[in-house]
Order: structure tokens, then C-alpha cells, then sequence
């Protein structure tokens, strides 16, 4: 393989977690968290193709064609011109199943260090494509709402997949608080019981939600955004899944939060709050309500990334 000596070697990056669907945004909203995040290194190799070692206790496998990092970066090393060889090393602390985008952080994660090491030769929206197809690896399908924001950080608007159009959004100064109950629910599986046909008043109110949720992002509208966190399609369905939801988002809310709901497919459960004295109010609640129903789970409160993945060596 001929890498120039002088050329960069390897790269660390961060790759943070994100909240997809934002309530009513299924599949085209989402926005990228300061934490938690995992870590990533891509190194040169000199043979030909890609190794992954994995430094967690996460047990993912380590074949690049079962691993969404892996796939995800042979996607991109196929576009290139000539053949390189790299290796991998993931640290995950995102965990696999846990709804906070952890296959996005490791998909888009690989394909962004790889980029830095060839010079940012690919665009973001390629990074994004490539990436997409680690997301089909764990869900059965591409979808970019967690991809997006891992990528670019901020709040990000799917407008659409094919073709590929992407909107970053603005947002004013939000903190979010996520618990994580110890459960797992696969995207693939939230996938399957969702309605096929969806009812056209339903349909209506769910549009203007979006609608009023991104002029909320836009005008730094607490109320709208507060207002516009309602879902009448997917949430009624899959909440089902998710032991202590509806008083987890009740006390949430009377404890002062903005709104929130099903973090991705769940398990994980977030709430936007407008303050951090806020947010820790709620992260009590959320703690509260699960000791009581005695299941395992973590908590963060944070705030929203705006730089997406992030280089921490080179």
C-alpha cells in the first residue's frame, strides 16, 4: 500500500449519541448529545482490506460484513479508486439497543475518521450515504435521522433519502435528560409493530406537529416546542414496549420539562428542559420512577453536540 510516511498514520475520534424522531419526527428528525459517545481509531494497515478490534465488553462481532461499522466502511472503501487497508479500534459506550443511536455513532464514526486519514476526500452527504448502510445492517432499512446529527451535530431535518437532502436546523440553549432502563428493544422488532395505515386526521395533527416543532427550533419558541412534542403514530404503539413510560413522561413534565418521548425505537426516553436545574429535576423523576418499578437503568442529562463527530487524536 503506498501511503506517503509524511501523510497522517491513524485518528481517534468521538462519535456521540443521538435522539432520532424527536416525538413526532419519524425517521427525518434528530439531534446529536454531548454525551455519552464512543470512541473510534482507524489506523493504516499494509495489507489490503479492513480488521476491527472491538475493546468493549459489548461482545459485537468483529467480521467487518456483521459489524455496522465495518459495513459502513468497506461502503466507503469501495468508492475509492485504488485498494487501502485499514484496521479499526471501537469503544463503545453507546450501548447497542439502548434507542440513543448507538449503530449511528459506530457507522458514522468509521466513515469519518477513515475521510480524515484520505484528506476529506468524500462530502458529508457521501459520509452520510456510506454510513446508512451500517443503520440497513441493524434495522433492516436506511434511515439518516441518526446519522445525520452524529455527523453534522446540531439538529438535523431528512427532507428526504433519495435523494439524499439534509437541512441543519438552529436550536435555542436546550438541556436534554435520558433514561436508559435496562431493557432492549431492537429497531428491527419497534419496526414490525407499527401500523401500516395511518388514519388522515392523524396524519393531519402529526404534520402540523413537525411543522410547529421546527419553527419552534428555528424562532427559539419554548412554548411551540413544547407544544409540538406530541406523536399520534408512533408513540401510542410503541410505548407499549417501554415499562413506565406514561408516568415517566407525566412527572417529567410537571417537574417542568418542555416535553419529550421515545428516544429512536426506545428503550431510552428523553425530555428537553430549558434550564439544567430543570433537567436534574427531571433525571430525579426518572429515578424515582424506575427504583419504584425496580428496573436497572442509567441516566444523563446534557446538552445538544453542535460539532457532530469530533477528532480527539491524530
Amino acid at each position: 500500500m503506498n501511503v506517503e510516511k509524511n501523510k497522517l498514520q491513524s485518528v481517534t475520534i468521538a462519535s456521540p449519541a443521538t435522539v432520532a424522531n424527536l416525538v413526532c419526527g419519524f425517521d427525518i428528525l434528530g439531534l446529536a448529545l454531548n454525551e455519552p459517545y464512543d470512541t473510534m481509531t482507524v489506523a493504516y494497515k499494509e495489507e489490503p482490506g479492513l480488521a476491527i478490534r472491538n475493546v468493549d465488553n459489548f461482545g459485537l462481532p468483529e467480521d467487518p460484513l456483521k459489524n455496522v461499522a465495518g459495513v459502513a466502511l468497506l461502503s466507503l472503501m469501495d468508492a475509492l479508486e485504488f485498494p487501502i487497508g485499514l484496521e479499526m479500534t471501537i469503544e463503545k459506550h453507546i450501548k447497542p439497543g439502548s434507542g440513543i443511536g448507538s449503530s449511528a455513532a459506530s457507522a458514522a464514526g468509521s466513515v469519518a475518521a477513515a475521510n480524515i486519514l484520505l484528506g476529506n476526500k468524500f462530502s458529508k452527504n457521501e459520509l452520510i450515504q456510506f454510513a446508512m448502510n451500517g443503520e440497513k445492517l441493524a434495522s433492516g432499512v436506511k434511515h439518516a435521522d441518526n446519522i445525520a446529527p452524529c455527523l453534522l451535530g446540531g439538529i438535523t431535518l431528512i427532507k428526504s433519502i433519495l435523494p439524499l437532502d439534509i437541512v441543519a436546523l438552529s436550536s435555542p440553549q436546550l438541556y436534554v435528560t435520558i433514561v436508559h432502563p435496562q431493557i432492549e428493544v431492537k429497531t428491527s422488532d419497534a419496526r414490525q409493530i407499527l401500523r401500516k395505515q395511518v388514519l388522515l386526521k392523524d396524519a393531519i395533527k402529526q404534520w402540523g406537529n413537525i411543522a410547529g416543532l421546527v419553527a419552534g427550533f428555528l424562532q427559539s419558541d419554548y412554548g411551540l416546542i413544547g407544544r409540538s412534542l406530541e406523536d399520534f403514530i408512533i408513540e401510542p404503539v410503541r410505548s407499549i414496549l417501554i415499562p413506565g413510560f406514561d408516568e415517566v413522561k407525566k412527572q417529567c413534565k410537571a417537574a417542568g420539562a418542555l416535553g419529550g418521548g421515545i428516544s429512536g425505537s426506545g428503550p431510552s426516553i428523553f425530555m428537553l428542559s430549558t434550564s439544567h436545574t430543570i433537567a436534574k429535576d427531571v433525571e430525579k423523576e426518572m429515578n424515582t420512577i424506575y427504583n419504584r418499578i425496580g428496573i436497572d437503568h442509567s441516566t444523563y442529562v446534557t446538552t445538544i453536540n453542535t460539532e457532530g463527530v469530533k477528532i480527539i487524536t491524530q
